[in-house]
């Protein structure tokens, strides 16, 4: 039976070959030789102990920062299209993670899963040689991001102490750069707190600051996380004005970004409802619901409402500017997840008597609510429920005759026929029984332009 030879070299992705170790790094096939070489003990070509990294380690820490993007081909094991940590060689000559093809053996098959050669041997040989190219090719990247790292935590650093000196456009520009850093490089997070920025930040927010700096200081703010002591001092009527302002004034980057520091200031456990209660937020909010350029302003508009919307004590004030006939005309045009939170924000305010007679005062309730019934979500379907109960239960002769011709009876038997939970069907079935009580049951079923298996 012929015997497993080990190849004399190994054809990499570009068409050359690798004899060993310092061959490769001297041909520059994994790059940066001299700092390859440093890596690798002078001696017998492997790698030194006293600066070797786990190489599991440090493909998972290079994966999770997106550093490993350019990985050979010649180090990725054919069936995992992962890295290989623990490369091992078949009889026909290709390599595989040892893991992976072990497993393959394991179902019983005993074929080259690349070739899907019969194998006449078994056995696995390590591959020792490609294991140390993945590795040096990964400790040179490795080192390099580390590098790379430890530069931009101590730039970030000296951008923090800036911001104590630096005035006017000075200090806009120091807040671009920590901006771009802290949102390219999360790892700088801890170290730029440790320095205390969210200290420097919040004294930089007052009735006369610019919007020029203002913006600035929220975008840097909204990539880090704020402690108790940040959020409180953050919460200072002077440095929540000045944060509506810019949300009805700014930029449609720096609204979505006051609309997302708001919201993350409303989890405090010192947060107080009248700190949003203002007219003028809830008015900014519902200018940037209406902006149909700006997609992703009207979903961080719609999630701050609806955290907004969950406090009582604020549902009247939203009712009173008109919110209701706003949200109901924006129903057709929204995305799922912007579309769940508007129902949500108008099953909120279903709740109180002005928000129902808003409601069904409005004319486009009926047909704009029935529409994504059993069409998006279950959350949608739950909350389009309430709102037509809510407004058919207040009107039934106007509005129940209104919903029937929109096609709300077939889709509650829909809803009573899929594997929706038991309250929603009870819920359905309910205002089932009370769209029917106008009409006979011939009519009824007619309206609802049932099919025969259906009736």
């Amino acid at each position: 039976m012929p015997q497993f030879q080990q190849p004399a070299c190994w054809r990499l992705e570009a068409g050359g070959q690798v004899m060993d170790v310092d061959t490769a790094v001297k041909d520059g096939i994994l790059g940066g030789g001299a700092v390859i070489s440093g890596l690798l003990d002078s001696k017998d070509g492997t790698l030194g102990t006293d600066k070797k990294h786990d190489l599991k380690e440090m493909i998972e820490e290079m994966d999770s920062a997106a550093e490993a993007d350019d990985v050979p081909i010649v180090f990725i094991c054919p069936i995992s299209m992962e890295p290989m940590v623990d490369p091992v060689t078949l009889c026909t000559g290709q390599t595989y993670e040892r893991v992976n093809i072990l497993r393959w053996f394991s179902t019983g098959r005993l074929t080259c899963p690349t070739t899907m050669q019969d194998l006449w041997d078994d056995t696995v040989t390590p591959n020792r040689t490609l294991h140390q190219l993945i590795h040096a090719w990964f400790s040179q990247r490795y080192l390099r991001m580390m590098k790379r790292s430890e530069d931009v935590e101590g730039r970030a650093r000296e951008l923090v102490q800036c911001l104590k000196k630096v005035k006017g456009e000075a200090r806009v520009q120091t807040l671009k750069e920590l901006h771009k850093i802290v949102a390219a490089h999360p790892s700088v997070e801890k170290p730029v707190i440790d320095s205390g920025v969210l200290g420097i930040l919040s004294s930089l927010l007052g009735p006369f600051t610019s919007h020029a700096v203002g913006s600035e200081v929220i975008a840097v703010l909204v990539n880090l996380s704020l402690d108790s002591e940040a959020m409180t001092d953050l919460m200072q009527p002077a440095k929540i004005s000045l944060v509506v302002d810019m949300l009805n004034e700014g930029t449609t980057k720096t609204k979505r970004k006051c609309a997302r520091l708001i919201e993350v200031l409303m989890g405090a456990e010192s947060f107080r409802f009248e700190i949003v209660s203002s007219l003028s937020l809830l008015v900014g909010l519902l200018r940037m619901v209406k902006d149909k350029r700006d997609p992703d302003g009207v979903s961080a508009g719609l999630s701050l409402l609806k955290t907004i919307c969950s406090h009582d004590q604020i549902r009247s004030s939203i009712v009173s500017i008109r919110a209701v006939a706003q949200l109901v005309e924006r129903l057709p045009d929204l995305s799922p997840n912007s579309l769940e939170s508007a129902l949500q924000i108008l099953d909120d305010l279903a709740a109180i008597p002005d928000g129902r007679s808003a409601l069904k005062d409005c004319p486009q309730t009926i047909p704009n609510t029935v529409r994504p019934l059993m069409k998006v979500s279950e959350a949608c379907t739950r909350h389009a429920l309430s709102i037509l109960w809510a407004v058919c239960k207040l009107a039934p002769e106007e509005f129940v005759s209104l919903a029937v011709e929109a096609g709300l009876a077939t889709r509650l038997l829909l809803v009573i026929q899929s594997d929706c939970p038991p309250e929603l069907k009870k819920q359905a079935s309910d205002l089932l029984k009370l769209c029917s009580l106008n009409y006979t049951a011939t009519l009824f079923i007619s309206k609802c332009k049932l099919t025969r298996t259906m009736q």
